[in-house]
Formats: structure tokens, sequence, C-alpha cells
């Protein structure tokens, strides 16, 4: 059976020196914030309406965190 690849929205710094909440894939941020804790309330609120994954970016682009809002393989891989 074949999987689907998850959903992932991240939040990333951007040249505007704030964040942008953005969906993989998107040409465009969905949303841009001054505050990184504003970003990280929207992205996880949207992850969690589409059952999606959350990542959480640092200001060097290295992943701070992951969240997981659904879609889980159950059992777990691994």
């Amino acid at each position: 059976m074949k999987q689907n690849k998850p959903v992932t929205y991240r939040v990333l710094p951007n040249s505007e020196k704030g964040w942008d909440v953005r969906k993989d894939g998107a040409k465009r941020a969905l949303q841009n914030f001054k505050r990184k804790q504003d970003a990280i309330d929207r992205a996880r609120e949207v992850s969690r309406n589409q059952g999606a994954e959350l990542q959480i970016h640092k200001k060097d682009g290295t992943i701070q965190r992951r969240d997981s809002h659904g879609n889980d393989p159950y059992p777990p891989i691994g």
C-alpha cells in the first residue's frame, strides 16, 4: 500500500528579519510575522486543522522542532 507524503507547514526566517508560515511546495508564504512566536502559533493552528506536519526552523535555517498533527503511521515505522 502506497502512503501519501504528509503535508508540511514550516516556520522560516524571511529576508525582512521576520518569520514566514509556508506550506511545502508553495511559491509564497501563507502569512508573515514580525515575531517568531506569532508565526508558530498560526502555523500550529493551520497544521492541526489540516492534520499536517509542522517544522519550526531557527534563524540559521536548521530545524529547531518538529510536530505531527495527524497521519502518523500506526504501528510506527522502525
